[in-house]
Parts: C-alpha cells; structure tokens; sequence
C-alpha cells in the first residue's frame, strides 16, 4: 500500500496528519485500504514518509512498514520491497483511494504472468484512468530498484508495449481519489449514506448539513455548518 505522500492537495488537513489517517465514515483511510487488501492477500506492507511518526505508531504491529527517507515514488517502493516479498507476486494499491471495487475475481482469474491493471470505467493504458490497483507479477518486480521512480514509466509502458500487461474495467464502480478536499467530503457522504459524519466526541449545537466533523470537534450553537470538513475547532475547510 502506497501511503507516503504529502498529500499537498488537501491542505490543511494534512497538515494535522498525515492522508492515510484522515478518516472517511470515521475509519482512517489507510484501515480501510488494509481491510480491502485482507480479502485477497495474505499479507500487507504499507511505505511511508510523511507523517512517519503517526503511521508508524498508527500501524505498529499490524503490517510491514516500509520506511522511505526520500520519497521512492511508486516504483521505487516496490522495489525498496523485493526482500520482503521474496518471490511473491502483489497487489498495489493507493491508501487514499476510497471505493466499492472488489478484487477477488480480478485476482482469481490472473496468470501471475502479465501486469494487470484494475480500472474503473477504462480498458486501455493512460495517465488519467482510474486506477483501483494493480496486480504485479514478480518477473516485473524483480526488475525494480529502490530509486526514485514510477510504475507507469518504468513498468507499465514498457510491458504494454510488449503486450505484458492488460486493463481489467471494473466496471460502473464508486471510486474517490480523496486527493482534494471535494473528492475526500463526497467519499466521506457516500461512506454515510449522504449523512453527515460526526466523529466521536463531536458535538454539534447547531445545524450541519453535507459534512465531517472530526473527532471531538464543535459546531456550537448557531453555526451552521454546510458543505464542509472541521477538522478542530479552529481548522473548518468549505467545499465550494
């Protein structure tokens, strides 16, 4: 799971913590993309940079944690990974991708032998797809290095030009890329439902319509809240 980034977009909620630990329908992204992974691997590994600290007390115990003193990019961790996988085929995905996509099928049908990647509504290679996760055979894995990187260049390109890789459309499938401060309400209220998402020990005095309270935050008497995320009570991001 690829969770080092600054997350430089959704300022200034990151500025509080790192992405992987903003919660969406009150669970931290980076849980919620562990349990998705749990359905079809045995095992997680999650890189890290920024925020470090957090992450590593966040996920002490619970998975592999890959420590990046300089951000790798995507395919530099992956290859800062070959020891732990050792031989293994995986599973890449995003920490701050929110959606409904299911892997199993996707997995069970792969031949372990070409790159796969899983889209939402696209069959074809481009910068701007979807991209829900990738399957990596170890062939292409074993050919990565820990330097600064990414997949798309380094692995993706190439294979495809030598018809190694395949794009799987998952179909009409919901997919949030919690990037921006839009993308990350919007998977926070279909999290919900369409309800607001009050975080636990939040209290909420007057009116919230279409937003995320954090936990232990406040909307006293006579705010109204609409459209927005607060994440303390002195840090209220709209969304416009």
């Amino acid at each position: 799971m690829l969770a080092a980034g600054g997350g430089t977009r959704l300022a200034p909620l990151t500025r509080l913590r790192p992405k992987a630990l903003c919660p969406v329908g009150g669970i931290a992204l980076v849980d919620r993309a562990i349990d998705a992974l749990a359905t079809v691997a045995p095992d997680t590994a999650v890189n890290v940079h920024h925020g470090r600290e957090q992450l590593e007390d966040h996920l002490a115990g619970r998975v592999h944690v890959s420590v990046e003193d300089v951000l790798l990019g995507t395919a530099g961790a992956l290859g800062r990974l070959r020891g732990w996988l050792d031989g293994r085929d995986a599973l890449v995905v995003n920490a701050d991708l929110v959606t409904d996509a299911a892997f199993g099928a996707a997995v069970a049908s792969w031949d372990r032998a070409r790159v796969r990647l899983l889209a939402a509504g696209s069959a074809t290679l481009d910068p701007a797809m979807r991209l829900c996760g990738a399957l990596m055979p170890w062939a292409s894995i074993e050919a990565l290095d820990d330097s600064p990187s990414g997949l798309y260049r380094t692995s993706w390109q190439p294979a495809a030009a030598l018809g190694e890789l395949e794009v799987v459309d998952l179909g009409d499938v919901m997919w949030f890329d919690c990037g921006t401060a839009r993308s990350y309400l919007a998977a926070n209220l279909w999290a919900s439902g369409g309800e607001s998402v009050i975080g636990a020990g939040a209290t909420v005095e007057g009116t919230v319509e279409g937003s995320v309270l954090w936990p232990g935050t406040t909307v006293a008497a006579g705010q109204r809240l609409v459209s927005a995320i607060r994440a303390t009570d002195r840090v209220t991001v709209l969304v416009r």
